[in-house]
């Protein structure tokens, strides 16, 4: 079997080299060397195989001349190749980052010349009423941050379509070293395509908390661009590149987070009752708000509260929303629940 020039790359990212043995590996070599550092390779069980190979590709285990013989080699040895070779793609990659820029100089020049639709002044507001064109204003600035982004998201039934663009956007920027924090209220825990949006995003470094209060939502794109809803329903967004607005709305976000509450989204049950949804709309509704109300103050749909309030209604037997309130509010009042 031939011996590799080099170590190989390691399995999950091509270009990585993989200097750790697995236990197998390690368990071979351990025996190899206790047997006098050399086996024949008829002796070599079809078990041990696989293990072999990956030692042989790192360069711990030399194939001797005629394929008869293998003959464990001395890891100070190994690691001073190993060493050499990680130093010479080290100074390939350096050579590589000095040289990118070069190489896609008239692509940036084209770009940065370009009149790109989200482009704005210090001190303007730029409201769009288009959704596609919010959306692609959003991807243009997720591309172009350096650093940050902060993100506020009341609610929690948000489409998984939208999740999975975000996805596609965010993860990148996270790879990239950049930082991003995100507000959900409480009901985000209920929807399974946020909690998988955040239990894929946070190991990348996203932080995502929930906070059981209403507040604003935004985009903030390294503290220079803030995004706002321009529209009750969603469907305009106002784009602000005033620095005390931008500066406003970020001492908003930072008063918010710390008041917001940790979540572990990883877990296989990041929220103790997926009835509390139904509880929280029972003591807004015994509380006396409408159902649009209702569905402002927790961030749902008003479909998805009326679906609450239906079965609530069920439960109680009442033949009106008015009648419900009422029976609500008594049961409220015995069990001391608060608005």
């Amino acid at each position: 079997m031939a011996e590799p020039a080099e170590p190989v790359g390691h399995r999950d990212e091509p270009g990585v080299l993989d200097l750790d043995p697995d236990p197998a590996a390690r368990a071979f070599y351990l025996a190899v060397v206790a047997d006098g550092g050399w086996v024949k390779s008829e002796e070599v069980r079809p078990g041990d195989t696989a293990a072999l190979n990956q030692l042989l590709a790192l360069g711990l285990v030399r194939g001797l001349p005629g394929g008869t013989f293998y003959s464990a080699v001395s890891p100070r040895a190994f690691l001073g190749r190993a060493g050499g070779a990680l130093r010479a793609r080290a100074a390939e990659l350096l050579r590589q980052a000095d040289e990118v820029p070069a190489l896609l100089d008239e692509l940036t020049q084209a770009y940065e010349a370009a009149p790109r639709s989200y482009g704005l002044r210090s001190g303007t507001v730029d409201t769009v009423t288009d959704r596609d064109s919010i959306r692609h204003r959003i991807a243009q600035l997720v591309a172009d941050t350096e650093s940050e982004i902060l993100t506020a998201q009341p609610g929690g039934d948000r489409p998984a379509d939208h999740l999975a663009w975000a996805m596609a956007q965010d993860v990148p920027f996270l790879r990239g070293g950049g930082s991003m924090r995100t507000l959900y209220q409480p009901v985000a825990r209920t929807d399974p395509a946020t909690t998988a949006y955040a239990a894929a995003v946070t190991p990348y470094g996203a932080r995502i908390r929930v906070l059981d209060e209403d507040f604003q939502r935004m985009l903030i794109f390294d503290r220079k661009v803030a995004l706002i809803p321009a529209s009750a329903d969603m469907g305009s967004a106002a784009f602000v590149c005033d620095p005390t607005a931008v500066e406003v709305l970020v001492e908003m976000f930072e008063r918010d987070w710390q008041r917001a509450e940790r979540v572990a989204w990883g877990s296989a049950n990041p929220v103790p009752d997926a009835g509390a949804v139904a509880d929280r709309i029972a003591r807004l509704l015994a509380c006396g708000l409408s159902r649009r109300a209702i569905a402002n103050r927790i961030g749902l749909s008003e479909r998805t509260v009326a679906g609450h309030i239906a079965r609530l209604r069920q439960e109680y037997e009442a033949e009106t929303l008015f009648q419900l309130g009422w029976l609500m509010r008594g049961e409220g009042e015995r069990s001391a629940g608060g608005c």
